[in-house]
């Protein structure tokens, strides 16, 4: 069995409100559409930052493709894209400008990835328009494009689906689910559309005060508890994990 493309081991980390995430542990393979979920203030965005650098972990190790990111950053995220919170851009500019600035980083692509990355997104048609005209879901397409421009083999994408209407979630999800069977991409995504989630994870993790409370294959979690969806799955593991907290 090849290794995990994405290795957790131990994570923790503890911010001066005493809030953080302690000892996470998990593994994400070749071609999962694993999904990250959490009530507001769980830790997955944290999470998601220490993974591709924007966070230091005070304990545990974070590793992509076999690099451990806080001691090869450079190697970890060569073959990874992201989108943590915010799709970032110059609103003065172009969303095509905007692609071509961020091509920068990636001089091997050919000339025509940036055309190919905003059909994918649905954002050719827009692609003069400056970004200060764009709304918010064509913002987080935008983003979504910047994050595919390298051709990556993993994308780390938080809450990705802000922002977009029920067909621009359907599309995002296609999409993605697309590029994980036909081209092998691994997917590592937060969101709150549980019921849209559900469509497209093979494996989740959900994460309540910090702690990774419930982790694995979906099918087999669901069928585990004997609930009959993930939003059951979610909503009884919040409600047993701050339970315990209540009578500790």
């Amino acid at each position: 069995m090849s290794e995990p493309i994405i290795q957790l081991n131990g994570i923790s980390k503890t911010f001066k409100n005493g809030r953080g995430v302690e000892q996470i542990t998990l593994e994400v393979n070749k071609g999962d559409v694993y999904g990250f979920f959490g009530p507001n203030g769980a830790g997955k965005t944290t999470v998601m930052k220490i993974l591709v650098g924007l966070r230091r972990a005070d304990r545990g190790s974070a590793r992509l493709f076999g690099y451990d990111v806080s001691t090869h950053f450079a190697q970890a995220m060569q073959k990874t894209g992201a989108l943590i919170e915010t799709a970032e851009a110059f609103e003065y500019m172009t969303g095509y400008a905007n692609l071509v600035l961020a091509s920068r980083f990636y001089p091997e692509l050919g000339k025509t990835r940036i055309d190919e990355v905003l059909e994918l997104v649905g954002l050719q048609k827009y692609k003069r328009e400056k970004v200060s005209g764009y709304s918010l879901g064509m913002k987080q397409r935008l983003g979504l494009a910047a994050a595919l421009l390298s051709k990556p083999e993993l994308l780390i994408l938080d809450e990705p689906t802000n922002g977009l209407d029920i067909e621009g979630m359907v599309e995002m999800r296609e999409l993605m689910v697309s590029l994980a069977r036909e081209q092998g991409m691994t997917f590592f995504l937060s969101s709150h559309m549980i019921q849209e989630m559900e469509l497209m994870c093979s494996r989740i993790g959900i994460l309540v005060e910090g702690k990774l409370v419930c982790e694995g294959a979906l099918s087999e979690l669901v069928d585990g508890v004997r609930v009959t969806s993930l939003e059951q799955l979610f909503i009884s593991s919040v409600r047993q994990e701050r339970g315990k907290v209540a009578h500790a």
